[in-house]
């Protein structure tokens, strides 16, 4: 495709999509000067906006969705860039929560195109397949009006692409756990000092200090630019009630002490990202009227896909991928009430660049399971689902189904519920986004 001599203006909405996913097959992740100069040769476009800049390895598309919502509850119009995407590409772009629809894709597509054209006629390489995306965002965005822009990292953040915007309003680190470890580093620390990269002189930072050796690390950082810190720690809420449908909880600060916050995710976790959401708001609308009722409302009706989220009568999905989100996942199913829990059978896959062993040891180790299933990923880096089976053999007794077909896994897991029993589907967002594809082509009924 990328070879192709088809004009820009000529494609359509499914060439300009199948351009794109073919970007992986003929370039490469750049450094941050190659992304700079890509904007520049786009104008730097939405460089002027109020910009929140969000890395870590788990919670960070939460906390992003909550400061878009409380954001848009304020009546500030507001850009987000997310990934990956759960079933179309479009979803990583958004204004005011609705992903840009086929016509502005193509629009801004073509648009970009246009200048990678240019710059590969000039001796610059092609974009990658994220920084292709990046640059169709921040296009977008300089095309509406919107006053904020959220950004959430896709790998690490100091050499991110999204590390290309030099002068954000606040960076935001959530929490901090063993992840990508080939490409970010083995320990606490490596993994930190990658993430922290996206502190910059001027822009004060705010951060989940959950992991002491994180937070020592990224406090350093901020010392070393000179800029202001704030940690936030678990002293700073409290957890109220944990429901199926929801979690409730508290702040500590004198301002609001009395005010019960409602997330729509059981997740435990949540309420650290939505307190760490609150706090960066607080800090980015200082000075303005604030209406607390409406940030508690938006909180309570937010919906975010793929996190403890209910896709059916007795069926959650996680988008838990790595082992600090197993240990959260495994949390919160454990604060739920037995009655709610019901008997588990869990419904299990992941990539093979991810620490799947350590995560089927954890959950065999620290939950009650009634039976496991497990599938293949539709993507090349799927690891095989007997391979997966194998590792579930070694760390339990409960039985372990292998099924490399999703819809026959989740047929199984629907027999080994029986009456009382939930699925609880987790692992990696890719299967995720599978499940969604299912159930909504109506093959199951769930």
């Amino acid at each position: 495709m990328m070879l192709t001599k088809k004009e820009p203006e000529t494609f359509t909405y499914e060439e300009a999509a199948a351009y794109i996913e073919e970007i992986p097959k003929f370039t490469k992740k750049h450094t941050l000067e190659h992304t700079k100069t890509f904007l520049k040769r786009l104008g730097n476009p939405a460089a002027d906006r109020k910009i929140v800049h969000v890395a870590g390895t788990n919670g960070k598309g939460s906390v992003c969705a909550y400061l878009q919502a409380i954001l848009m509850a304020e009546g500030k119009r507001t850009g987000f860039f997310t990934s990956p995407h759960l079933v179309s590409v479009n979803e990583r772009i958004r204004v005011d929560n609705i992903q840009i629809d086929n016509e502005t894709f193509l629009k801004v597509f073509r648009k970009v195109l246009k200048i990678v054209r240019q710059m590969v006629e000039d001796g610059i390489e092609h974009p990658s397949y994220f920084e292709f995306l990046f640059g169709m965002g921040m296009t977008a965005f300089a095309e509406t009006d919107v006053e904020y822009i959220i950004l959430e990292t896709g790998l690490g953040g100091r050499l991110d692409a999204t590390n290309a915007i030099d002068n954000p309003a606040l960076a935001i680190i959530t929490s901090i756990s063993l992840d990508h470890t080939a490409i970010l580093g083995d320990t606490i620390e490596k993994i930190a000092g990658e993430k922290a990269g996206i502190i910059k002189p001027g822009v004060p930072v705010l951060f989940d200090g959950s992991s002491k050796k994180a937070a020592e690390v990224i406090k350093a950082k901020a010392s070393e630019l000179g800029v202001s810190c704030r940690e936030v720690t678990k002293n700073a809420y409290e957890i109220q009630e944990v429901h199926r449908k929801y979690i409730a909880f508290s702040r500590r600060s004198a301002y609001d002490k009395d005010v019960i916050f409602q997330v729509p995710m059981c997740g435990c976790y949540q309420a650290m990202n939505a307190e760490l959401a609150l706090e960066a708001l607080e800090y980015l609308l200082a000075g303005e009227e604030i209406h607390m009722d409406r940030w508690k409302e938006a909180l309570a009706e937010l919906h975010w896909e793929g996190r403890m989220e209910r896709v059916g009568a007795h069926i959650t999905v996680d988008g838990a991928h790595n082992p600090g989100a197993m240990e959260a996942f495994v949390e919160s199913v454990k604060a739920l009430d037995e009655s709610e829990r019901g008997e588990m059978v869990l419904l299990f896959s992941a990539v093979s660049d991810k620490k799947y062993d350590q995560m089927i040891e954890y959950l065999c180790e620290n939950l009650d399971v009634k039976a496991y299933v497990v599938t293949q990923i539709e993507d090349e880096r799927g690891v095989p689902a007997e391979k997966l089976a194998d590792v579930f053999r070694r760390y339990t007794d409960r039985p372990v189904y292998c099924k490399e077909r999703l819809e026959d896994a989740v047929r199984t897991a629907m027999n080994e519920r029986g009456e009382t029993g939930e699925i609880y589907c987790l692992g990696s967002l890719y299967l995720v986004g599978m499940m969604k594809k299912l159930l909504a082509g109506g093959a199951i009924d769930a």
